[in-house]
This record gives structure tokens, sequence and C-alpha cells, in this order.
């Protein structure tokens, strides 16, 4: 190699061997990061058994136990209409009317001909009431008298339809007053006036006066201890303080298709003031439990496919325990089975735990881990800056 050439090469190869040296010297000094574990922090509660009662309290509507809609028996045009909402009836009072004319008419036409079969039926009476005189004396022949009869007998029996005719269209003409068939009150308006309606279409609501129900939506899961259920309380949201009595009278066999509850109706007196149709109510349905539960809130409760669980906290550790909830009441679940009184469960944060997770419980101090890593990081920074 040229002198100059080989005196050049060595002066750039100082610096690439510097930083070599450099970089090496580094890597030996520094630690790898290490790997930092997943610790949730969560709350909890201490399991105690106690006697309780099993309770489930549901909102619901007050209804009437008895609400009528009334149609005419007639189709027509609504040419008037006497109440409205809200409007106290009495039995017999008129609530609306159809146009009469029609009808009227109609009836005109079914008397004349009551009228024509009445004058047909008087005049064969008449006759066969002749030719009975003319055979007695032996003048027609047997047979003409037997036309006669028969003559007598068909206007009798057209006489006889006229009449029925004439009477059911006078019912008809009746039927363009509809009028309350019991007390109660006017609950809802289903037509007006000017409107044409069919026979029997709903046209007004009548709910009877006396005992109401409150109609709830029960779970699936609690159709079956609500059915065993005897005592039974309302409370209603206008006036939280005062509780009724009730009593489960209907339970439906089948569950709504579209909120897939099973709906109860459970009976009021009606002779309270304070309560009125369609306001807010609570049934709590009761049970004294013979067993000993456990009272846990529904925060501490994880769904996962139809089941119902609770995170068990044992060693730092937590673990997915299946449970039965025999009721709930408030924000409070009772539980049957699955868990034993001094478990510690998870009552907050249930829903971002995994089985075998670390967990740490707020409010109870951990062992000072990180002043324990802190010294041991110490010496390894000294020694590092000494290298």
């Amino acid at each position: 190699m040229h002198p100059q050439a080989r005196q050049f090469a060595g002066r750039r190869a100082v610096p690439f061997a510097f930083i070599l040296a450099s970089a090496t010297l580094l890597l030996a000094c520094s630690k790898p990061a290490e790997k930092t574990e997943d610790i949730r922090p969560v709350r909890t509660i201490t399991l105690a058994s106690s006697n309780v009662d099993i309770n489930a309290e549901l909102p619901g509507e007050v209804r009437p136990r008895v609400e009528s809609r009334l149609g005419f028996r007639v189709p027509g045009k609504i040419v008037a209409r006497k109440v409205d909402t809200g409007s106290m009836v009495k039995r017999g009072q008129v609530l609306m009317q159809l146009d009469p004319q029609d009808l009227a008419l109609a009836q005109v036409q079914a008397k004349a001909g009551l009228t024509a079969a009445e004058s047909n039926r008087d005049l064969a009476r008449a006759e066969l009431k002749r030719y009975q005189e003319l055979r007695s004396k032996n003048f027609v022949a047997a047979a003409v008298l037997d036309g006669k009869e028969v003559a007598a007998k068909a206007a009798q029996s057209t006489y006889e339809q006229a009449l029925a005719a004439y009477k059911n269209q006078s019912n008809q003409s009746s039927y363009t007053s509809l009028v309350a068939d019991v007390d109660g009150v006017v609950t809802g308006i289903d037509a007006e006036v000017g409107q044409v309606v069919a026979a029997g279409t709903s046209v007004v609501r009548v709910a009877q006066m006396g005992a109401m129900d409150v109609v709830v939506g029960i779970p699936e899961d609690k159709v079956n201890s609500i059915r065993q259920m005897t005592d039974v309380n309302v409370r209603l949201w206008a006036n939280p303080g005062q509780s009724m009595p009730g009593k489960l009278r209907e339970l439906s066999p089948i569950a709504d298709a579209v909120t897939r509850t099973y709906t109860a109706k459970v009976s009021i007196a009606g002779d309270n003031k304070d309560v009125q149709l369609g306001m807010t109510a609570y049934v709590s349905f009761n049970a004294k439990n013979p067993n000993n539960a456990i009272k846990v809130p529904l925060t501490a409760l994880f769904q996962e496919k139809n089941a119902s669980s609770v995170w068990v906290v044992e060693s730092g550790v937590v673990r997915l325990v299946p449970v039965q909830v025999a009721g709930s009441y408030g924000e409070e679940a009772l539980l049957a089975g699955g868990v034993k009184p001094g478990q510690v469960v998870v009552t907050a944060g249930a829903n971002l735990l995994k089985n075998g997770q670390k967990v740490t419980i707020l409010g109870v101090e951990a062992a000072p881990a990180k002043t324990v890593a802190a010294s041991n990081a110490a010496p390894a920074a000294v020694a590092g800056a000494a290298k």
C-alpha cells in the first residue's frame, strides 16, 4: 500500500475503534427492561351470613281491574260525543251517538213489511173460515179446503217473519246511542265526531270503579319463587313512605314476546283516595328464608352465559366462582350457595378481571415492594456509573 494511503487509513480507523469501544461499554452497563406484571386494583368485602328475608321489588303501573272497550253494535257515522277522557259516567249514560237516518228508514221499511204481512194473514184466515163453512155444507171439495189451510199457515209464518224483522230493526235503531253499562271513568277516546266506524270498533274505553291492580313484569329467574310468596306490599312512587297490602291475583303462564317477562297482576283496595289510575307503583314480594343467606352488592355479580358468578380473592389472586342468587332487594343480592362466610369477594372492578389475575385491594396497605425495588436498583445504578 502506498505510504500516504496507509497513513490516511490509520487516521480514519481511530474514531471507529473509539465508537465501538464506547458502545460495548454502554451495553455492558445497561440492564434489560423488566417486564411489569398486570395487577388490578379492586374493592372487596368479607362475606358474612345472616338469616335474612328473601325480597324482590319490581316497578309497575296502577291499572283498572276491568276496563271495557265500548263500540257501536251497528256501523255508521259519529255525530255526537258526550264525554271526555277522565269523565265520570253512570250506568245508562249516553257516551256517543251515530247518525240515525239510515236505520230509521230501514225501520220504516220493516214496519211496512209487517203491515203487509198482517193484512195477508187476516185475509188468509177469513178465506179459511169461509171455506170451512162451505165444506160443512158439502159445497166445496176437501182438496180446496186443504189448500186454504196451507195458505193460512203460510200467511201466519210470513207475518211472524215480518214481525221479527221489525223488532230487530227497532233494536238496530236504538243502537245508534252508545251508553255506559257500568259506573266508571272514561280512560280513553278512540274515535271522534265525523268518523265512520264499523260495528264493534272500539270508540270509548271505560274503567269500572272499585278494585284496581298493579301490573308488573316478573323476570324469568324469579317466577317460581314469587309464585310461592304470600307477603306482598305495594307503595306508590308519589308516596314512598306509605305501604299498602296487596295480593297476587293473576300470573301469566307465558312470557311476553317482547320483554320476556311474565305479567303479574297484584290487586289492591280501590277505596284509597291516594291511588289513581296510571300511577307508578313498586311491588315488593317477601318471604321468610329458613336458611342463612349472604348479602352482597349487586356490583359484585358477574354475568356470563346467563349465569351469575363472583370473583373470590385468595392470596392476592382472583378466582371466578358460580353462585345461586336467591333474591334481591334494593342494591343488594342474596346468595343462597356457591360461597361461604369469611371469603373475600370483589365488589368493584369485576368486569375487568380474569381467572388467575393478581389484584391489589384498595384501602389496604400492601408490602413496600417499591421501596425494596428502589433499594435494589440503587447499587446497580452506582455500579453502572462506576463502569
